[in-house]
Order: C-alpha cells, then sequence, then structure tokens
C-alpha cells in the first residue's frame, strides 16, 4: 500500500526532530520497529550495536544518518545501503551532506529503491541539486542544527572572541581554509 504524501512529509519531520533531541547521546541512529540501534556503539547505551550497516538498513524502516563528516565516513551511505533499506524504507539525513553518495541517492529516490528522504545537508551546501527539489517524496530542510538560544549566542560570542584576536594581531581560534594564519604578505 502506497503511503499518502504527507504522511512522509510528517514521518521525515517527526524523524529529525527525533534525531536532533538524540544527537547528543548517539553518533548514528536508526529508528526500528522495535527501538533504536547504533551502528557505532555509545558508552552506556543498551542499544542493539551493528558492526555492517548494510545489515542495519535491512532491519530498519528508518534510516537516520547523524555521524561526522570526514574521510572515514564520505559516501558511507551508498546505494548498497540505499537498496538494503528497500522499497518502504525513508532516509533522514542531517549529519553532513558528505555521508551521502548523493547521485546513489538521487537514483534510489528515482528508482523507488527507497520510499522517501528526509535532508537538511547536502553534498554541495548551499546547493540542492534540481533533481531532489522536484521530487515528491523528499522533504528539505534548510541546516537548522545550531537553532538554539544557547548555541546561537555561544556563535555570536565566537565571532566577537575572532575579531577581538584579530585586531591583536593573534591567529583566529576557529581558522578556516579561506583565510589562512598567518595571512600572506602582499606585494
Amino acid at each position: 500500500m502506497a503511503r499518502p504524501r504527507w504522511a512522509i512529509s510528517c514521518v521525515a519531520t517527526v524523524a529529525v526532530a527525533i534525531a536532533y533531541f538524540l544527537a547528543a547521546r548517539l553518533s548514528l541512529l536508526l529508528i526500528t520497529q522495535l527501538g533504536v540501534a547504533v551502528f557505532w556503539p555509545a558508552a552506556g547505551v543498551s542499544y542493539r550495536h551493528y558492526p555492517n550497516l548494510i545489515e542495519m538498513a535491512r532491519d530498519v524502516d528508518v534510516l537516520l544518518a547523524i555521524a561526522p563528516g570526514g574521510a572515514q565516513t564520505r559516501n558511507m551511505i551508498n546505494a548498497e545501503v540505499l537498496a538494503a533499506l528497500g522499497p518502504n524504507g525513508i532516509f533522514v539525513n542531517m549529519a553532513r551532506g558528505s555521508l551521502v553518495d548523493e547521485p546513489a541517492l538521487i537514483k534510489a529516490l528515482q528508482d523507488k529503491t527507497i520510499l522517501s528522504a528526509g535532508l537538511d545537508v547536502y553534498a554541495r551546501e548551499p546547493h540542492v541539486p534540481t533533481e531532489l527539489i522536484a521530487m515528491d517524496n523528499v522533504v528539505l530542510f534548510p541546516h537548522v542544527g545550531s537553532g538554539s538560544v544557547a548555541t546561537r549566542a555561544r556563535m555570536d560570542q565566537l565571532v566577537v572572541d575572532n575579531l577581538i584576536a584579530w585586531a591583536s594581531g593573534k591567529p583566529p581560534l576557529t581558522p578556516v581554509a579561506e583565510t589562512p594564519w598567518p595571512p600572506k604578505k602582499r606585494a
């Protein structure tokens, strides 16, 4: 039986909210019919641990990705994982766009390899592929992981602290590749 579009949107929206709430406890979590499973074990958590992501994807209905980006996790959600999730599976990514092989996700959604997806991160942020925008079985959000008052206050203070460091000739507290330290001398 096909699920109505509003139900898919509701599941993805609720999944995003639940995942943000639980993100402080788990690195990567999956909600199954019976509860929550983790791919990377977390200390003090009694949920089932799956050492194999393919096996986990076969056992769940909704796959929520909450993990750091980087070489170790790049494209960990690929065509094989999505195939294992299956035609009734829902994938939600709110971690980093680099976790997902985005062309494989688009193909899985187009071919109905999986039912739907909820995304608030993308491989080439802020650019969202037009294929995803055009799909009725995808819910797209802007990334709102830092949307709490406490986090925004800390971000504001960090801007001030970086400006003070710069003004006093010190390196930035949070350097980024686009602004190397020390600055290059102008010719």
